[in-house]
């Protein structure tokens, strides 16, 4: 058996947004979901068995993580040594390289690694689809960063159907993404109550599902006809979506802060000047913006001239999930 393994994840944003789950334990979502995996946000994470004298173990960049505060991390894994039928105390290492609980989807990168490196440890034979179901029982929306490029997580209507397949794993399409950070303190309001909250509350959920199943498959079209404008509408109304249903949650909520709508202004302005693009928001006051290659330096030099605050990263299309060790 290998006694330790790593695994990068890179992280994803959902174009067609996830928002509710439909069985909590497993983490099914009411609806399916597409995204595109991120190059430049990951997380690197080492799993290392330990011999049965020593205690289980969560070090994240650098610094022992509490067992109250590890607590979800530890369940996981437990969950998943019942699952594949092995056991053993162990070492986790994981070294994120972006911002946490601030909307950059850094649990989809760092449940996915998690995954992959468990099983590389314990050399189970998992195929990546097996691996998705895996990830998505740290967090959703980690099932998605098992595979690069462009994915769609279907929601199935169970542990089995429930998985992740890869739409376009190394799209030639000419799209960018610069993401905006506003704010990458912790939310307010934590994705998973949020996400329950509005499903549980608001008389548009509902709609919002139905909509959202219609847009994948617009969306799996445009991906396909490689249509960057219809994939920037069709993004940026699943964010305006998914925000406005928080709003009828009850009671009602929003991630938004007022630099989020500065820099959604900044976009519409871009765009009255004739310059392409589209945003798209997480769970969290970050936006990100969809645009040409040709284009990114005159988003940045605008955003950089009317929000001088805000912190700007602009990159492309990752990777799924890899070995390092």
């Amino acid at each position: 058996m290998v006694h330790a393994a790593t695994a990068r994840a890179h992280t994803n944003i959902a174009l067609i947004k996830y928002w509710g789950k439909k069985d909590a334990a497993l983490r099914l979502p009411f609806t399916s979901s597409i995204s595109m995996t991120l190059e430049k946000f990951y997380a690197d994470t080492s799993f290392t068995l330990l011999p049965s004298t020593q205690e289980s173990e969560f070090i994240l960049d650098g610094e022992q993580v509490s067992a109250s505060a590890a607590a979800r991390v530890m369940t996981y894994v437990a969950t998943l040594q019942q699952r594949h039928g092995v056991s053993g105390t162990f070492r986790i290492e994981s070294h994120n390289h972006v911002p946490i609980s601030a909307g950059l989807a850094s649990s989809s990168s760092a449940f996915c690694a998690l995954a992959a490196a468990f099983a590389a440890a314990y050399e189970l034979d998992v195929d990546r689809t097996e691996l998705s179901r895996m990830a998505r029982l740290g967090s959703g929306s980690a099932t998605r960063s098992v595979f690069g490029g462009f994915a769609k997580w279907e929601r199935g209507h169970d542990d089995e159907t429930s998985v992740t397949r890869p739409l376009d794993e190394h799209p030639s399409l000419d799209l960018s993404l610069t993401a905006v950070e506003v704010d990458t303190s912790p939310k307010a309001v934590p994705s998973t109550v949020g996400m329950r909250r509005t499903a549980e509350t608001s008389p548009y959920y509902p709609v919002w599902v139905e909509n959202t199943e219609k847009a994948c498959g617009l969306m799996e079209r445009a991906i396909a006809a490689q249509d960057f404008t219809r994939i920037g509408e069709l993004a940026q109304q699943s964010a305006l979506d998914m925000h406005a249903l928080t709003m009828t949650a009850r009671p009602g909520f929003t991630y938004f802060q007022p630099e989020t709508l500065a820099a959604i202004s900044t976009v519409e302005a871009l765009n009255d000047a004739g310059v392409e693009c589209y945003f798209t928001i997480d769970a969290g006051p970050n936006i990100k913006v969809l645009s040409r290659a040709e284009n990114v330096e005159e988003i940045a030099n605008r955003f950089r001239a009317h929000m001088p605050a805000v912190t700007l990263t602009t990159t492309s299309f990752g990777p799924g999930v890899e070995y390092l060790a």
